[in-house]
């Protein structure tokens, strides 16, 4: 099936961490025999403005055209400002994409078209659908739903998105429920989680600590940039600290923009893995953990109570909390061998796509 997938992120030739689920799904797709074109929208910015987020290094100067992981990738420009406060000129800008994201595509045309994030990227979903006469599903991960919905400006349009898609899909149950809650009828609707793709020189049994009880030194990754509010660093240099008023001595290393191999290196080296996010619509980096054979304590966030072990969940989130998760952590013998669920495997979620996109083409 060809198929064209549309994002507002991507990893970029200069950002390899930047959209890291949307290529595994990509490539995933590539896999299973699908001839897949990638469209990543960008905003227009200056270099200086990709200081507001992490995700948006790159952005700058990124080539129009270039390919990652030997998918071709067309990365056109739209004008928009901060926290966009006028969404009628950012749709405007958008649906402007289409004539040259068709010049760019030639002959060749898509039989559905796959929407990672929805705004402003599905806006573009949403018109090249119209346009070609071809369904489009929409994919909502964190922002859209935790944040897009109830946002002064853009809630309407990130309503109207939501519902406009032939199909949507969600990657965790809450993500799903809110998503109803907002209209989007529930026949039209799926739960499929991204999958785990640590590759196999990565992969690792879970294995009990061989610490010595609050004398140690142990190593915490936290798993995300530190600059980014929403990841709560704060919290995790707390619990930390509490761990070591208690006897251990802590260090704590953090995830920024590198590539991949290292993110896997770094979750093998580390003792476990600590989460704090305020929202999360995975966290993907706390089942990648998993896989590498780390531990992992979190927050309740995300689908992290489903399968990782009660005692891992701080339930209120506190300090306190963190810590005595990471202490359980620590002494546990995972003696039952402790492996992620199915649900997570390339296999079983790209069987659920596969039904998803045959249903839309039949």
């Amino acid at each position: 099936m060809r198929i064209l997938l549309v994002s507002l992120l991507y990893p970029l030739p200069t950002n390899a961490a930047r959209g890291t689920f949307v290529a595994d799904h990509a490539l995933a797709l590539k896999a299973q025999g699908h001839d897949v074109r990638i469209v990543n929208t960008l905003p227009r910015m200056m270099k200086y403005q990709e200081a507001r987020r992490s995700t948006l290094t790159g952005a700058a100067k990124a080539p129009k055209t270039f390919e990652h992981g030997g998918i071709a990738v067309f990365a056109p420009r739209f004008t928009t400002l901060p926290d966009h406060p006028f969404p009628g000129l950012t749709k405007w800008s958008v649906k402007r994409i289409a004539r040259s994201v068709e010049t760019w595509l030639g002959e060749w045309r898509p039989e559905a078209i796959v929407c990672h994030t929805l705004w402003p990227a599905a806006v573009l979903a949403n018109h090249l659908s119209k346009r070609w006469t071809v369904p489009w599903i929409g994919v909502v991960h964190g922002w859209d739903i935790d944040v897009g919905l109830d946002h002064a400006s853009v809630g309407t349009s990130v309503t109207a998105l939501l519902n406009d898609a032939d199909h949507l899909v969600a990657v965790s149950k809450r993500l799903l429920q809110r998503a109803c809650e907002a209209g989007r009828n529930p026949d039209t609707a799926s739960l499929i989680p991204c999958h785990v793709s640590v590759e196999d020189e990565w992969l690792k049994p879970m294995k009990p600590s061989k610490k010595r009880w609050r004398k140690s030194n142990i190593d915490v990754l936290f798993p995300a940039d530190p600059r980014r509010p929403e990841k709560n660093h704060i919290l995790a240099l707390k619990a930390c600290e509490l761990l070591e008023a208690r006897g251990w001595i802590v260090g704590v290393t953090t995830l920024k923009q590198q590539p991949r191999p290292i993110v896997w290196d770094r979750m093998l080296v580390a003792d476990l893995t600590l989460i704090t996010s305020k929202r999360e619509s995975g966290p993907l980096v706390a089942k990648e953990s998993m896989a590498c054979g780390t531990p992992v304590v979190s927050v309740n966030v995300g689908d992290v109570a489903e399968y990782l072990p009660e005692w891992c969940v701080a339930e209120d989130g506190t300090p306190e909390a963190l810590a005595d998760a990471c202490e359980e952590a620590l002494k546990a013998r995972w003696e039952d061998g402790f492996t992620l669920p199915e649900a997570f495997s390339e296999s079983t979620v790209m069987r659920q796509w596969n039904e998803v996109l045959q249903g839309l083409v039949a």
